[in-house]
């Protein structure tokens, strides 16, 4: 089996972090409160999500929420060990890259169904790795954010955004035989084929609803029927219903998953906004778990009897700047951005609003990540400086646009609406006028952001998918997008070029390089390394939390 490609200092680092995190939730105090849900194997578990799932075709998403429940119903080829990000087998048994990188042979399980019925085979693999190629249309390609970022383009390319595709052909030697055929070489695999984003799906679903119908009207995208009521997979879990008047998901057990069978008979995703409203439905037993519980109350939960498990930093909180926004002139200039750097009080920030464990980021890559380096330009909090850079660049009269979310809690951002008073008061104390925008996560604001650029600051981070720099910067700075709205012809080569680099020490190496420059350009600003909760009722077992907060809920048992 491959492994992921690590650094020998980096690879102990990450051992030791999946070590620290695979632990299953044992028995704990007996809660004197009677659990809304069955015992034993079997029964009902009712998870609190903090928003509405965008849709439920995971190639289309890039958002937790909705990932959260798409992993339950759909396996990928390859997946993380649970509490790790190690890889195992998933569909998958084993897979085999050849000498120059660009193709790689994956040996199917055998006698695998859909849930619908349709026989997972090689011809299936190669039907969903076809159906990303050959997307057609501008609005589906924007929604593919996932699949752009790792595959770069499409056979017809309808946006300037995108490159040459990496991706070229897919082949069903035999029923149990796939081979994937790249027409380059790509460092972040074969870890990046644990993406959610390439999860299996059943073309005869995907075919019958229309899945590929993916309509923009203004700043608002419509999906399929399929995307909204009818995704069918081979996880443990199966789509029953969603019911957006109660803001309940509901999924039932997929009696013939493969790889995961599920305990539970019935698991719920009940969309409650508020975070206290989560924390006191979870103590009334209306609930059975939520994540991201709100630093300060850690103690409080466990004192209650509730299971708190806490994840190792693995995610990155950012402040966006965008150089095409309403201010992008003034922004363009390096001086403006640095000043913004100098301006913002991060230690203060972390001291006071973060959980313990969690550290000021000096760049966009954890220190838990291949290609992270202590080596580049720091920003530490210097007021004087920062009104004397914006002196220089003729900008002591800045009104900035800064969006952040509501109706959502990140890891990487317990409390969005905190976080932009902490940091648009510091901004506001070096002589910035601040013009505030709140929006819905699911409602408005990453489109908002990161497809038609309206601000020229925002709110936005990322929890990593695998252990690799580029799945963090080349995600944020691979490529032309509308969220940054900078044109570096010269930092994206790098990126690629990083990106293509050969396994070990020289991929970790030329990462490091980059994130030297990207620190120097300073396109975003890095703000924190966090390290989330999740956290369970005390009858809740077989949880494992993970890493990538790639939880799954077959484990698990309510009693």
């Amino acid at each position: 089996m491959q492994q992921l490609r690590l650094t020998r200092t980096r690879r102990v680092a990450l051992i030791g972090l999946s070590g620290a995190l695979a632990v299953s939730l044992s028995a704990c105090a007996e809660s004197k409160r009677e659990e809304g849900a069955g015992g034993g194997s079997g029964g009902t578990m009712i998870f609190g999500a903090a928003g509405n799932p965008k849709l439920f075709d995971p190639i289309f998403n890039d958002e937790g929420e909705t990932f959260r429940i798409t992993r339950q119903i759909f396996d990928t080829l390859i997946q993380n060990k649970p509490g790790t990000a190690d890889l195992e087998p998933s569909l998958a048994e084993k897979w085999e890259p050849s000498n120059d990188g660009k193709t790689w042979t994956f040996s199917l399980k055998q006698g695998v169904k859909f849930s619908d019925g349709t026989a997972f085979d090689a011809a299936a693999v190669c039907f969903n790795f076809d159906r990303w190629y050959n997307m057609k249309g501008a609005a589906a390609q924007s929604q593919m954010i996932y699949y752009a970022d790792v595959f770069g383009g499409f056979a017809k390319n309808e946006s300037t955004d995108y490159s040459d595709p990496v991706y070229k052909s897919c082949e069903a030697k035999d029923p149990a035989t796939a081979v994937v055929n790249l027409n380059k070489a790509k460092g972040a695999f074969p870890a990046a084929f644990t993406l959610p984003s390439f999860s299996m799906q059943s073309p005869t679903a995907l075919k019958q609803y229309k899945a590929d119908e993916v309509t923009q009207s203004g700043d608002s995208f419509t999906y399929s029927e399929y995307a909204n009521k009818h995704p069918v997979g081979t996880g443990p879990f199966k789509f029953d219903s969603w019911d957006q008047g109660k803001g309940e998901i509901t999924l039932s057990k997929n009696e013939t998953s493969p790889t995961q069978t599920a305990k539970l008979d019935k698991l719920i995703f009940k969309v409650i906004p508020d975070e206290n409203a989560r924390k006191q439905a979870l103590k009334a037993g209306d609930i059975q778990g939520y994540d991201y519980p709100a630093p300060a109350d850690y103690g409080l939960l466990r004192n209650e009897g509730e299971q708190v498990l806490v994840r190792p930093p693995f995610n990155v909180l950012y402040l966006g700047i965008n150089q095409s926004g309403p201010a992008g002139e003034k922004l363009k200039d390096v001086k403006v951005r640095q000043a913004l750097a100098y301006g913002i009080n991060r230690e203060q920030f972390v001291k006071s609003k973060l959980p313990e464990g969690a550290e000021v980021a000096t760049e966009f890559v954890p220190k838990t990540i291949s290609g992270y380096t202590d080596d580049v330009t720091k920003y530490p909090f210097d007021q004087a400086k920062a009104r004397q850079l914006l002196q220089e660049a003729g900008a002591t009269n800045l009104t900035l646009k800064f969006y952040y979310p509501t109706e959502v809690t990140r890891p990487y951002m317990p409390n969005p609406a905190d976080v932009f008073t902490s940091i648009s008061e510091d901004l506001k104390a070096i002589g910035i006028k601040i013009e505030p925008v709140a929006k819905p996560w699911n409602g408005g604001y990453k489109d908002d952001v990161q497809k038609f650029g309206k601000q020229d600051l925002h709110l936005l981070g990322w929890t990593g998918d695998y252990n690799d720099a580029g799945n963090f910067v080349g995600t944020f700075f691979g490529r032309k997008k509308p969220e940054f709205g900078f044109d570096n012809p010269q930092l994206f080569q790098a990126l690629a070029n990083a990106d293509a680099s050969p396994a070990g020490d020289a991929h970790a190496k030329a990462y490091q390089e980059v994130n030297k420059q990207i620190m120097d350009y300073l396109p975003a600003i890095p703000i924190s390394y966090g390290p989330p909760a999740i956290v369970v009722g005390p009858k809740v077992k077989g949880l494992v939390a993970s890493p990538l907060t790639d939880e799954r809920f077959n484990t698990v048992t309510v009693n």
